[in-house]
């Protein structure tokens, strides 16, 4: 009997075990499938944490966190280097602390350097900015320059740039170094052009004045310098060059340069302003204005076209993103308010989206670039700036068969 009884207890803590066990498994089985569950969506919101080009179909994305590593990623996207035909002819280094000596500087991307803009800081080259310049190999312009150095940099940089045949254009102040770059664009060129915009140099103005960037990359006009209530001499020295022919394109609204300022500039020629009532409508009313007369501005009004978004908190990112208005797509600037869609881009980029009646692979197509970080500009603005670029059904029926 106690045998009987013995068996029993002990069949009983078996089972006992047995169900622990059971019970540690789906326990464990739980929260193996909680931590995968967890695990993914921790994927999927830390998905801003991409490598160096993180593109989607209709947008290349150029992962920076600094206007260094900007200026170096749109360098390698644009210049390759891999033949002749595709190195710059020369490299234009700027100064990081100065967006007024940058942006003027943009106007010789084209010619005569067809080259990008690079940039030092703290009276030197960084080691990167170094090493990007060696794999570029520039081929140099006409007159051999290599390297054309923008603003007041000092003897360290020079001497950094022992190995390149250098040029450098010193002035410190905006208004005459617009000048001094509007003279190397007619020396360089045979010819002074007619059409000209006008920004402001004040603080302020910064996001207004930037929007001229890829324009002056793609094109032979220049900027020159105002204040918001003030002509500079040397803009006044520059404008003069024109006879009195000047085509004026003043850039911002009033409150950045005034009514009486675009008054004064009518002594040298016409004047068109070019506005928005803040700085992002601003960019996208330059896309889409054209001069139907002189030919001046992109015009950008229906599909098949190219796009730059930079955010607003990175603006300086604004000119090394330039070139991608002198080769490829031919890109204008668009602002990201703090790296979101408004509105108003919502709208523009409905107006410019594509559509197709028989046959999508024909096009036409559009692009965009997006330069900053997953923090800057996040995967969510990107995904709908992607869609809003997609081709469509005309009908509305999506893609069908295709």
């Amino acid at each position: 009997m106690k045998k009987i009884l013995s068996l029993f207890f002990l069949f009983i803590v078996m089972i006992g075990l047995s169900a622990c066990s059971s019970n540690n498994k789906d326990e464990s089985k739980t929260e193996s499938t909680d931590a995968m569950k967890h695990s993914s969506m921790d994927e999927r919101e830390n998905s801003e944490g991409f490598s160096d080009v993180f593109s989607t179909k209709n947008v290349t994305r150029l992962n920076a966190e600094n206007i260094i590593d900007a200026a170096i990623k749109v360098s390698k996207t644009i210049w390759p280097s891999t033949h002749m035909e595709n190195r710059p002819g020369a490299v234009i280094l700027a100064p990081a602390d100065n967006w007024q000596i940058s942006l003027a500087a943009a106007d010789l991307i084209h010619h005569p350097n067809n080259g990008p803009v690079l940039f030092y800081e703290n009276n030197e080259i960084p080691e990167a900015t170094l090493k990007e310049l060696a794999r570029l190999g520039p081929v140099g312009t006409k007159e051999g320059t290599e390297v054309i150095v923008m603003g007041k940099a000092g003897q360290n940089v020079l001497d950094q740039l022992k190995d390149y045949q250098v040029e450098q254009i010193q002035e410190e102040d905006p208004a005459a170094f617009a000048r001094d770059v509007d003279k190397k664009y007619a020396e360089a060129s045979g010819e002074l052009p007619n059409s000209l915009i006008i920004v402001s140099s004040d603080k302020e103005a910064k996001l207004y004045s930037l929007i001229a960037a890829n324009w002056i990359a793609h094109m032979p006009e220049p900027i020159l310098y105002v204040t918001k209530d003030g002509i500079p001499e040397a803009t006044k020295e520059a404008l003069s060059l024109r006879n009195s022919q000047a085509r004026i394109y003043v850039l911002g609204p009033e409150t950045v340069i005034s009514k009486e300022v675009e008054s004064s500039l009518k002594e040298f020629g016409t004047v068109t302003r070019i506005d928005g009532k803040n700085p992002v409508d601003a960019s996208i009313a330059f896309a889409k204005f054209k001069d139907e007369k002189t030919g001046f501005g992109w015009g950008l009004t229906e599909p098949g076209h190219g796009l730059d978004f930079v955010s607003t908190e990175d603006a300086d990112f604004a000119v090394a993103g330039a070139p991608f208005a002198h080769l490829g797509k031919h890109a204008p600037l668009i602002w990201l308010e703090k790296g979101e869609l408004s509105d108003e881009t919502h709208a523009f980029l409905g107006q410019l989206q594509p559509t197709f009646t028989d046959d999508p692979t024909v096009g036409p197509y559009n692009h965009a670039f997006i330069i900053g970080s997953g923090k800057a500009v996040s995967m969510n603005t990107q995904g709908m700036i992607d869609q809003m670029l997609e081709i469509t059904s005309a009908d509305g029926g999506g893609h069908g068969g295709h």
